[in-house]
């Protein structure tokens, strides 16, 4: 069932008619107008004729002129709910076609005005007469055209159907698009707070039992000790969600000051330092300073996050026995913090994915949401920085290269 659209006209973008209306008019000669359901003139009208254009000099059109009322009360009957509509004028085929969007009638093209017959000169005088031209110049350009069957007519209208119908399922799917992607960033969102919560009450009272309970027994406490590794895990892929919900509704921010590189790197690779050492991969910072000489405009906590996600993965990637090891170098415009291991490595038809939300590779050893790289770009980026991946393949290790501008009183002395 048609409904009639009674919202906001003005979210139509009747731009995007324009160009198109405008090659079928001057493919067929039809003169073209696009009209909102309340029978105001979008578009047009398109004159492609040399009658036309005459006519389109005169009142014909004008908003008080007569073709133009003859529109109106084609888009009247239209908005009743009627399929087709139409008149003769002056001999003069006029035709319409529903505009539609996701079931709701939101306008009528408006097409035609040629001659069903052969004009004649007296015909051409009182038509020129009701709208302000000369007589004989309406019919010099009348008599070289054609007129319009009603066979070529039909053809015509199921063109121009065609062409509606296409342009309207188009934007219903980008419709449909926007809406999904608007629910997922609510889904994300909102699932993510939900689940934080009760992990930091159960985070909480792990640590609790843990650090209260006496003589308890050691499968119980091994039993303890796991759960909190897991909810710390699952605590984490938590706040990953969190921070793509905000990246993908553009909530994401950072508070940036100036700020030693050193103390950020020190305390990332503090923080990622045990899990190298459990799996048996050496990690080493060049300089040997990590960079305390070093001074940046940043956010220090989500640098740190950024450090820890690229720390983290290298370790992941990296078999027991392998390095990994931080550079820091300053160039002209910054300085660039590389993480280079000597893991498993990335394929080719991979490195263009690698920074992608929900990215997992398929090794074993595989976990999370794949959220982590997608996230450290983002924040990079918010930095006014640059992050870059590579790989020679696989087995020959990963490189991921940071690079962030340096705070103006320091630039002066790299």
């Amino acid at each position: 069932m048609i409904r009639l659209a009674d919202a906001d006209f003005s979210r139509v973008d009747w731009d995007e008619w324009r160009t198109p209306l405008l090659q079928f008019s001057q493919a067929s000669g039809l003169v073209v107008s696009a009209y909102d359901i309340a029978g105001v003139r979008q578009v047009g009208p398109l004159l492609p004729s040399r009658p036309a254009q005459l006519l389109g000099s005169s009142t014909l059109w004008h908003d008080d002129g007569p073709g133009t009322a003859a529109e109106r009360r084609i888009v009247a009957d239209m908005a009743t709910g009627q399929d087709e509509a139409g008149e003769l004028f002056h001999g003069m085929h006029i035709c319409s076609l529903p505009l539609t969007r996701a079931g709701v009638r939101y306008g009528v093209l408006v097409f035609g005005w040629c001659a069903r017959d052969f004009s004649s000169p007296m015909a051409c005088e009182q038509l020129a007469a009701l709208v302000g031209v000369p007589g004989h110049a309406l019919w010099n350009a009348v008599r070289l055209e054609a007129p319009l069957t009603d066979a070529r007519l039909a053809t015509y209208r199921e063109l121009l159907r065609t062409l509606a119908g296409s342009l309207d399922r188009q934007r219903d799917t980008i419709d449909e698009l926007n809406r999904v992607s608007r629910t997922r960033e609510l889904f994300l969102a909102t699932v993510s707070h939900e689940m934080r919560t009760p992990l930091s009450a159960l985070s909480m009272r792990v640590d609790l039992l843990l650090h209260t309970m006496r003589d308890m027994p050691p499968a119980l406490k091994t039993a303890l000790l796991a759960m909190r590794v897991h909810v710390r895990q699952e605590a984490a892929m938590v706040e990953d969600l969190i921070d793509a919900a905000r990246t993908l509704t553009g909530t994401m921010s950072v508070e940036r000051v100036a700020v030693s590189l050193g103390r950020i790197v020190r305390d990332a690779v503090a923080t990622t330092e045990v899990n190298a050492s459990e799996k048996g991969v050496a990690l080493s910072v060049m300089p040997f300073d990590f960079g305390d000489q070093i001074e940046i405009d940043a956010d220090p906590r989500r640098l740190q996050q950024v450090l820890w996600n690229l720390i983290l993965n290298a370790i992941k990637f990296t078999p027991a026995g392998g390095t990994i090891a931080v550079l820091i170098e300053r160039d002209a415009s910054g300085v660039r913090i590389v993480v280079r291991d000597s893991g498993q490595g990335i394929s080719p038809q991979d490195l263009p994915h690698v920074f992608g939300a929900f990215t997992l590779q398929s090794h074993a050893n595989a976990s999370g949401l794949g959220l982590g790289l997608y996230i450290a770009r983002r924040l990079v980026e918010l930095h006014g920085g640059a992050i870059a991946v590579s790989s020679e393949g696989k087995d020959k290790g990963t490189s991921f290269t940071v690079h962030l501008p340096m705070h103006p009183a320091r630039r002066s002395d790299s």
